[in-house]
């Protein structure tokens, strides 16, 4: 969403004007393992929709087997303190922070759309609005999301905010190009889906969440809403939105946050026919993902998938809080309650 998120709006202004195989490297053993990462072996696995699960949508379906090999991951989601290092050594300026051109947006509308006023486009990014009172219509998601002008990753509810404390936190407000900067300079890489489900799965093959199948535990293991969506968030699990990193015990692994909290950028294309196209009669090995994006319901953008779900997630509206659970994010959108993590292979750790 972000940039995305405008683009309905215009939409709607130009309807009011016109109408298994194991990896080589089985363990750590021959490359260090780099600080604040976790190592998940290589493993045969089942992505997407489990059997058992109620809550899978279908492009979550069919799950079926891929093995993945080994490499490393980050035990948590990138933190605002690591977000200001990269930012430090850079200089780097975030999709949310830069002026909007306009000539860009419009190839993401139909054809003919017109320009909105300048006062429309400025800098800024989406972020979930706490005082809504009533909803209509459940798939009108713009009754619980705000656009709002000068909100970025250094200031995440607006230009009166600030992430002064915040450092232990997941950076948000990042957009895929945004991510790919990050991961540039520190020599990573961004997860696949299929690897993104294996570390998220990590001693396990095909459980629906990161600690089983036992959804009574939910609250305890993920920052996730409670009570009535979006009107009222009960907050029982101790957090009324976004929680620091490590709040919640990790997986089998070692990772914190795999499900809740934020949604995590993948590497791959967001297309919702994908795994009905799959063939297989053939051994998926280290797959990644989709080759074009296509999502009917944003069939203008270029979309990557996102994991893991938030802490909106909720039993009544996407109950993204399981493994198989993925939705699209476009690639210059961002928000506050979308952030990421990275990976790195040995290989990629050995090279100068």
């Amino acid at each position: 969403m972000m940039r995305a998120f405008l683009q309905p709006i215009l939409l709607l202004f130009v309807f009011f004007i016109a109408c298994k195989k194991e990896s080589k490297f089985t363990s750590t053993q021959q490359t260090e393992t780099p600080k604040g990462m976790v190592w998940v072996v290589g493993k045969t696995f089942l992505q997407g929709a489990k059997a058992s699960d109620a809550f899978a949508m279908p492009r979550e379906k069919p799950g079926h087997k891929v093995t993945v090999d080994g490499f490393f991951i980050d035990s948590t989601e990138v933190t605002n303190a690591q977000f200001k290092t990269f930012v430090a050594a850079t200089a780097y300026v975030t999709i949310a922070e830069r002026a909007i051109d306009w000539e860009e947006l419009k190839k993401q509308l139909p054809q003919g759309t017109p320009k909105p006023h300048d006062s429309i486009l400025q800098p800024g990014s989406l972020i979930f609005n706490k005082n809504v009172n009533a909803v209509v219509n459940m798939n009108n998601y713009q009754q619980w999301w705000t656009w709002k002008i000068g909100a970025n990753w250094q200031h995440p509810e607006g230009p009166a905010s600030s992430i002064e404390g915040k450092d232990a936190f997941p950076v948000i407000h990042i957009a895929y190009e945004d991510a790919l900067a990050y991961c540039k300079w520190a020599k990573r890489r961004l997860p696949t889906e299929a690897e993104w489900e294996s570390a998220a799965q990590g001693n396990n093959a095909s459980t629906i969440f990161t600690w089983g199948n036992d959804p009574a535990i939910l609250t305890t293991n993920a920052n996730t809403w409670q009570g009535t969506f979006p009107v009222k968030n009960e907050s029982t699990d101790g957090f009324e939105l976004i929680a620091a990193v490590k709040s919640y015990p990790p997986n089998s692994i070692g990772l914190h946050d795999m499900l809740g909290n934020v949604w995590e950028i993948t590497s791959d294309l967001f297309n919702v026919n994908h795994y009905q196209e799959l063939d297989l009669s053939e051994e998926i090995r280290n797959p990644t993902g989709a080759k074009t994006s296509y999502s009917p319901s944003n069939p203008y953008q270029v979309e990557h998938v996102i994991k893991g779900g938030s802490f909106l997630c909720h039993v009544s509206y996407c109950a993204s809080f399981r493994i198989s659970a993925k939705m699209g994010v476009s690639i210059d959108s961002g928000s506050d309650h979308v952030g990421f993590r990275t990976v790195a292979t040995p290989a990629m750790l050995l090279e100068k």
